[in-house]
């Protein structure tokens, strides 16, 4: 044990996180500025369901390829190349942002292929930092990763929410120079030594993807876990109506807005910093399925709440519990994949991921046309309790996890 907690992380490991800061920063940010444009300009709630749609597609129709290729070929040019493709959209969205749009049509389809960038990104990316480390470090890696991202997800609304009320356009010219930034970085970071997968060709490709679906699916504390957020998030997806609680029940603009989508990263930020400095270690699985259970209670209270700073402790409260699932899941299923298969596992779980937060944005955004904003966030918090204890009594080799070191079976392809 004391050797574990000497161990170093890696230098390269800290410009990779930094680099996935800033991709976080950049789509975080900007998609908050596009749910406000979409809101402004149409006034539906469904419209904002249909972003999220429009955004998890390719990462659903692209997953049995996205995988195999990142493990194919060096996960670090792949993620480079798909940041400059998001860099690029970003650019075409600040020229659209200047024309005062009048139509989200245009926007749809820039997010349709801002998705087809993000479903190469996220496997290669989230698989390189795990790639560099020593087993021993993986949980505090998983840990540096997450408050990363959630650093990403605070900044990124709260800076483009300012940069929205000084020039609207301006928040998709910042994200293309982070983006560009990013892909920069990662030219100077060198290449991980995990074992590449060999074979070639289409046919080949749907058979590799779905050897990472086998494995997940005879691999049951791994589907209970994805599944697990999956069915919950969906449920769940109240983060997608923020623009219209912000408008229509708090009566916040932009600014506003931007805080209240950047309490989602404090929330679980602050959770994220616990888990560096002193990691989970014992009763994961109980613990996976009693957040998840806080999750649903926030998302409830956020829906019954009539101001500002009940909504901005409610946003804390589900976005922290979320961390730990996060935490959880994000450290779980790298230590029982073999390296050369984690390609495909993790866009197989960025599939589940995807139609937890962006098809659960879309059922967020029907439910609330459907049964009023109230309604539809009291339904998904409910609607994840449920979840719960489903799972509870459907996976107890999930719910009997004790520590991560029982999962440390997988470690091949993994460089120390």
């Amino acid at each position: 044990m004391d050797q574990e907690i000497k161990e170093k992380i890696p230098l390269k490991i800290y410009f990779v996180l930094f680099v996935s800061f800033l991709s976080i920063l950049s789509i975080v940010g900007q998609i908050t500025i596009l749910g406000k444009q979409v809101y402004d300009i149409t006034g539906r709630e469904l419209d904002l369901g249909l972003l999220g749609l429009a955004e998890f597609a390719p990462t659903f129709l692209l997953a049995p390829f996205t995988g195999p290729l990142a493990d194919r070929m060096d996960r670090r040019i792949l993620f480079a190349w798909a940041l400059l493709g998001e860099g690029a959209v970003s650019i075409t969205l600040f020229w659209y942002a200047t024309t005062n749009p009048t139509s989200v049509m245009p926007i749809f389809g820039l997010v349709i292929v801002l998705g087809i960038f993000r479903a190469f990104a996220a496997p290669s990316g989230r698989a390189l930092a795990v790639d560099m480390s020593p087993v021993s470090t993986v949980p505090r890696v998983v840990a540096f990763s997450s408050i990363a991202m959630q650093s990403g997800v605070i900044i990124g609304p709260v800076l483009f929410g300012f940069l929205f009320v000084a020039y609207e356009p301006l928040p998709y010219l910042v994200s293309a120079i982070c983006l560009g930034s990013g892909a920069v970085i990662l030219s100077f970071v060198p290449s991980s030594k995990v074992r590449l997968l060999k074979t070639s060709g289409a046919k080949n490709a749907l058979a590799d993807a779905f050897e990472g679906f086998k494995f997940i699916r005879r691999t049951p504390m791994l589907f209970g876990a994805i599944s697990l957020d999956l069915a919950a998030v969906l449920f769940g997806g109240a983060v997608a109506l923020l623009p219209a609680i912000a408008e229509d029940r708090l009566g916040v603009g932009a600014v506003g807005l931007g805080w209240l989508r950047a309490a989602v990263g404090i929330g679980a930020g602050a959770v994220a910093i616990k888990m560096a400095i002193r990691p989970l270690s014992r009763h994961i699985g109980r613990t996976l399925l009693f957040v998840v259970a806080i999750f649903g209670l926030g998302t409830i209270v956020l829906g019954l709440s009539q101001n500002y700073a009940l909504a901005f402790v409610a946003v804390l409260i589900l976005s922290g519990a979320d961390a730990v699932s996060m935490f959880i899941r994000a450290t779980l299923v790298p230590l029982a994949t073999p390296g050369h298969m984690r390609g495909r596992v993790l866009a197989l779980e960025n599939v589940f991921i995807g139609a937890s937060n962006e098809l659960g944005a879309f059922e967020s955004g029907v439910t609330a046309a459907l049964m009023g904003l109230t309604g539809a966030i009291i339904f998904g918090g409910a609607g994840t309790l449920a979840v719960v204890v489903i799972w509870w009594f459907c996976f107890p080799v999930l719910r009997k996890v004790d520590r991560f070191e029982e999962v440390q079976t997988f470690t091949e392809g993994h460089v120390d």
